[in-house]
């Protein structure tokens, strides 16, 4: 997935704990990279996580995660841990990942999380604001679930 596709990058140094005998990054690290880019990407919308979730009495839980290994980071790299949301349904999200060592996508991927209601555990749907938040920032325009209109976020 090119760099480009992404509006939202964190760096990060790769550490001695992330890495496995070969000296490179271990697999399932990835996961954890993504969840760091999530995390930096709520940050950068002045998301508070999950401050702003609980709030509406909801929390976000992963029904899906996958990765697809393209290269190899190693200690000590500094790589690019970009993510974006590609779809919006009515409670679920989909978010899109791109580990980047310069020009070269080393890692790509996909996480669907489902907004619930904290009490029952029952998917809930997402708050028009979030939605017009992550439409405003996003310059590829996530894809929105068929009659899930999001309000436009154009003045």
């Amino acid at each position: 997935m090119p760099r480009e596709d992404f509006t939202f990058c964190h760096a990060l140094r790769v550490r001695w704990a992330e890495v496995d005998r070969q000296g490179v990054v271990f697999n399932p690290q990835y996961f954890a990279y993504f969840d760091v880019a999530v995390t930096e990407y709520w940050r950068a919308l002045s998301v508070r996580y999950p401050e702003d979730f609980s709030r509406h009495g909801t929390d976000t839980f992963a029904v899906s995660a996958r990765a697809d290994f393209h290269g190899s980071a190693a200690y000590d790299d500094v790589i690019d841990l970009c993510c974006r949301v590609a779809r919006i349904g009515r409670t679920s999200m989909q978010f899109l990942f791109g580990v980047h060592r310069g020009d070269a996508c080393l890692t790509s991927g996909e996480i669907v999380y489902v907004n619930v209601d904290i009490e029952t555990r029952k998917p809930a749907p997402w708050p028009d604001a979030l939605k017009r938040t992550i439409v405003t920032f996003e310059k590829t325009r996530p894809e929105i679930a068929p009659g899930r209109a999001t309000p436009d976020a154009s003045p």
